[in-house]
């Protein structure tokens, strides 16, 4: 089954402004650089890439589970940070229930990014990465013009999973990881910002091998090396990765459901 996600590569059209916002301002540390490329260690298990490109490019949104515990020192981090935070609808910066609080805040290429946390998440199981404490990379945006369609499709052939199913907007869940399918009518909240497919190549992490093996008997039109797998679906770009570092245990260590 899927775990984690292993990393998000996304394009930009300014490495040194990317430089600035994630290195500079959030603290990330470069794992590689070149003229063209750039890629940060995001979490313990995540990382985040960006190469540059000569086209117009669509904002991805991104969340990034945070402890509970420390959210509002993590709050305070973002705010010094320089980049840009942006307001609930009811004016403030934070959104909180009795169980989860989140922020939303852009980077230089208008990317909406997002730390969360929830309260039932077991904080102590797993390494707080840098200044962010990231835990791991919880979500990722996939506007679709079938909500239906995309959601069936990751659930038969990632085997990821639903706890309802929705027509415009739903969460399909591998281990830490949820893809946030949303329909290309319903903008991001909270500035309603047009939900745009953007270009990427989002690389997926599990435990089994045979897991990979399964993937390239099942999927047409891959490319198979010798333990991960890429393929396309709806103009999405994605590799399916053995990922041995991440064992399936810490799945019900953090308190998840498997």
């Amino acid at each position: 089954m899927i775990t984690h996600y292993a990393d998000l590569e996304l394009q930009t059209v300014s490495i040194q402004g990317i430089k600035q916002a994630y290195a500079d301002s959030l603290q990330l540390p470069i794992l590689y650089e070149s003229s063209h490329f750039i890629r940060f260690q995001l979490t313990p298990f995540t990382t985040l890439s960006f190469k540059e490109t000569y086209e117009a490019i669509h904002p991805v949104h991104f969340a990034i589970q945070v402890p509970y515990s420390q959210f509002i020192s993590i709050s305070s981090f973002i705010h010094q940070s320089g980049l840009f935070i942006l307001k609930q609808e009811n004016g403030q910066y934070i959104d909180e229930t009795s169980t989860r609080k989140n922020l939303y805040f852009r980077d230089g290429d208008g990317n909406l990014l997002e730390i969360i946390a929830h309260e039932y998440i077991k904080e102590n199981q797993i390494e707080l990465f840098g200044q962010l404490k990231g835990m791991y990379l919880r979500e990722i945006g996939f506007p679709v013009k079938s909500v239906p369609v995309f959601r069936d499709w990751l659930k038969s052939t990632l085997k990821m999973k639903t706890e309802r199913d929705q027509d415009t907007f739903n969460f399909v869940i591998g281990g830490t990881a949820h893809a946030v399918v949303v329909s290309k009518e319903r903008p991001w909240i909270p500035i309603s910002m047009k939900a745009l497919p953007p270009k990427m190549l989002v690389t997926l992490g599990t435990p089994n091998i045979n897991f990979v093996k399964k993937l390239a008997n099942t999927l047409d039109n891959n490319s198979l090396e010798s333990d991960k797998i890429y393929f396309s679906k709806e103009g999405y770009n994605f590799c399916v990765k053995y990922s041995s570092d991440f064992e399936m245990s810490l799945l019900k260590e953090l308190n998840l459901p498997l």
